[in-house]
């Protein structure tokens, strides 16, 4: 009997004190404050790679769509008039019910309608894409198209000659994916809009963001695709039908149009000093 009561004092001088819980949840707490930080990024990480592979679908949607017409991008335009933002009408028969592929996981904000008071853009938010032209619902999306594509038709409905479709030279689009050097011909990625048409020149349609979530209006078309979405960088699709990331300041580097000169005044050829930059954007890597 005294050996037994022995044995339990032991097993009793053994439990925790208040201290040593106190000391224990402390350290528990640390750790989860130094592996959060590292967790968060690992889940940011999986997201981009998600994001990739939505791209590389969209790479054979595309695919499939020119080699039914004859290697050229859709026309650009119905009844209606020109579409070149509402890249998804003549894709969506390919492609389904498959809305998911629509938006980068790290898109997790939904887009609120135009004419909504608390409507606004940022990197994480989608927009609406029409359902039909001129139709305000459709698909939540935060991938954006580049609009020099577009097969614009030689001639309009009156038989003049198309020279430019709102304001932009149609000589400068590609027309077909039937091109050299298509490795460095951006077709579709990561966007705060439906697409755009950058220009390489400082002027409203080639300028960088001012700030962060800049996107100040449907014309200043390069900030629609310069967004921090992916650290730094954001994911595109190319004419090649490869998809990669693409560090910001790169996008003035691609060849968007035929005349898109990539030594432009936002490249280091160009001139583009460290002072130039948005705040923003100066600790980025120059291309």
């Amino acid at each position: 009997m005294i050996i037994t009561l022995k044995y339990i004092s032991k097993i009793k001088s053994r439990a925790f004190t208040l201290v040593e819980l106190l000391v224990v949840i402390s350290i528990i707490s640390l750790l989860m404050a130094i592996l959060m930080p590292t967790l968060s990024k690992v889940r940011r990480q999986s997201r981009a790679v998600k994001c990739l592979v939505n791209l590389h679908q969209w790479g054979l949607i595309w695919q499939m769509y020119t080699q039914d017409n004859d290697s050229y991008f859709p026309s650009g335009t119905l009844e209606e008039g020109w579409i070149r933002g509402t890249w998804i009408l003549p894709l969506r028969s390919l492609y389904n019910t498959k809305e998911e592929i629509m938006r980068c996981p790290m898109a997790t904000k939904r887009e609120g309608h135009p004419d909504d008071e608390k409507y606004a853009k940022d990197k994480y938010k989608t927009y609406l894409m029409p359902a039909e032209v001129g139709e305000a619902e459709g698909e939540d999306c935060s991938y954006g198209a580049n609009c020099w594509l577009y097969n614009f038709p030689d001639k309009d409905e009156d038989g003049a000659k198309v020279v430019t479709v709102q304001s932009r030279p149609v000589a400068w689009n590609w027309r077909t994916n039937n091109i050299r050097n298509a490795s460095r011909i951006p077709v579709f990625g990561d966007c705060m809009w439906r697409g755009g048409g950058p220009y390489a020149e400082e002027c409203t349609q080639g300028n960088p963001p001012v700030n962060e979530d800049d996107y100040d209006g449907y014309s200043a078309e390069m900030r629609h695709f310069c967004i921090n979405r992916h650290d730094r960088f954001v994911n595109h699709l190319f004419m090649d039908s490869s998809a990669r990331k693409v560090e910001l300041k790169e996008l003035w580097k691609l060849k968007w149009h035929r005349k898109f000169d990539t030594n432009g005044p936002w490249t280091n050829a160009g001139g583009a000093t460290y002072d130039k930059w948005p705040d923003w954007m100066r600790k980025f890597s120059s291309y």
